[in-house]
């Protein structure tokens, strides 16, 4: 079969960052006026998630610092709902993998599944609490702004949900998943939200949002009564600044890795397509890939292949890397089983992008459309092939940094490792 050539692009996003991440942070908790309320001695609860943010340690460790200078007790839990295998120990270790350790914050980590009952929302939502986070005198809610891989909707992912789902722990997210298979997200999450704030002592919001480059981009300190139409704000601001790849169709995309440290859906929605349609939220303008190839595991998902079903091809390496437990436990308590599902798997890549560009329609093989990306946080340089450049619209901005050159693999018949070394170039 003759493969199509592949040409290497820079994309050009809008790139706001924060320069200085414990100066900003010093600011923003400053407008809270949080001496008023916070005595000395008194604990505050932080929340940690299992998603790869940003120089999510430093943040932590900066908000420990300012805490502790008003002479309170922070400590940090793990908020990540059924991740790390639904344990405390597996959830400990997600967080230890982003650095966030006892050490580097200079705080405690206090992990536990349990959780209490904050009794129902008027609408009948049964609410649940992180044990640990509830005994706490003071809870600060750390969470990042962004386009959710499943839901639409005027508020997605981030403070609402870290309390619903992140707060919730295991218990939780089983319930929670399961109201959701059957009532609109957005009522949910707002009900769940407004009834843990009214129930638990929630003092304060942190709210964070990451440009297309994975970078920190803006912080802003959130007081409880304002994080419903702050986070609506922020939303509207993290989707203008979302990375995206400029063709919303093709016929092939190879993804080197997937994780729960990229996505909540091992890979962005908000990029690839193939979002989930909930009940009242209907999803449109997705972009559209007729095979999706996903060749391998981030490290820091340790193992949890959660999304893989969203792919059509897969390696039999990665399928043999999954901690398959581990991925069932996330995709079942999601109410989304189908996640776990293992796709078409070869042994090397050259026999997947074989079998899925046979089966692309009235193109040759060589004038498919084909896209390779590391992996959906990091966009800024992707490998297009000569048919993409063809394509009347374009949704971004690129630089063409190589000539075509044919899709290239090693003597096992894989591809070559990320960063593909352009054979017009020569060696680097």
């Amino acid at each position: 079969m003759q493969f199509p050539r592949l040409v290497r692009l820079r994309q050009h996003f809008e790139r706001p960052r924060v320069e200085n991440v414990p100066e900003a942070i010093r600011k923003a908790l400053e407008t809270l006026d949080l001496a008023s309320a916070i005595r000395p001695g008194q604990s505050v609860a932080l929340t940690a998630g299992s998603r790869g943010i940003a120089n999510i340690a430093l943040i932590l460790r900066s908000v420990a610092n300012f805490l502790r200078e008003l002479g309170a007790k922070p400590f940090i839990v793990p908020a990540m709902g059924s991740h790390g295998g639904g344990t405390a120990e597996g959830q400990r270790k997600i967080l230890e993998s982003y650095g966030i350790t006892e050490q580097f914050t200079g705080v405690p980590i206090r992990a536990s599944m349990e959780v209490v009952s904050l009794g129902s929302t008027p609408e009948g939502f049964p609410v649940v609490l992180d044990r640990i986070a509830s005994e706490a005198d003071h809870i600060g809610v750390i969470a990042r702004i962004k386009p959710h891989t499943a839901y639409e909707g005027p508020i997605e992912s981030g403070l609402l949900k870290m309390m619903m789902i992140g707060l919730g722990k295991h218990a939780g997210a089983i319930e929670y998943h399961r109201i959701l298979l059957e009532e609109p997200y957005d009522r949910v999450v707002r009900a769940v939200g407004r009834h843990v704030l009214s129930k638990a002592p929630i003092r304060f919001g942190l709210a964070i949002v990451e440009n297309a480059y994975d970078e920190t981009a803006l912080i802003e300190a959130v007081r409880p009564e304002d994080f419903e139409p702050v986070e609506e704000r922020l939303l509207t601001q993290a989707r203008a600044w979302l990375a995206r790849l400029p063709w919303r169709k093709g016929e092939l995309l190879i993804v080197d890795e997937i994780g729960k440290d990229i996505s909540g859906s091992g890979m962005d929605t908000n990029v690839v397509g193939r979002k989930r349609a909930f009940r009242g939220q209907p999803t449109s303008g997705q972009p559209e890939y007729r095979s999706i190839f996903v060749r391998g595991l981030s490290a820091k998902t340790h193992g949890n292949a959660a999304g893989i079903g969203m792919a059509d091809f897969t390696t039999a390496r990665l399928v043999k890397a999954m901690d398959y437990r581990a991925t069932v436990i996330n995709c079942v308590t999601a109410g989304y089983p189908e996640g776990a599902n293992i796709p078409v798997y070869f042994d090397t890549d050259r026999e997947v992008i074989e079998a899925a560009l046979a089966i692309i329609g009235r193109r040759r093989p060589e004038q498919a459309r084909v896209i390779r990306i590391k992996n959906t946080l990091e966009l800024e340089t992707i490998y297009a092939s000569e048919a993409c450049l063809e394509e009347p619209v374009c949704e971004t901005q690129f630089t063409v940094e190589s000539k075509p050159t044919p899709i290239s693999f090693d003597a096992e018949g894989n591809l070559l490792p990320w960063p593909v070394h352009d054979a017009a170039e020569g060696p680097r």
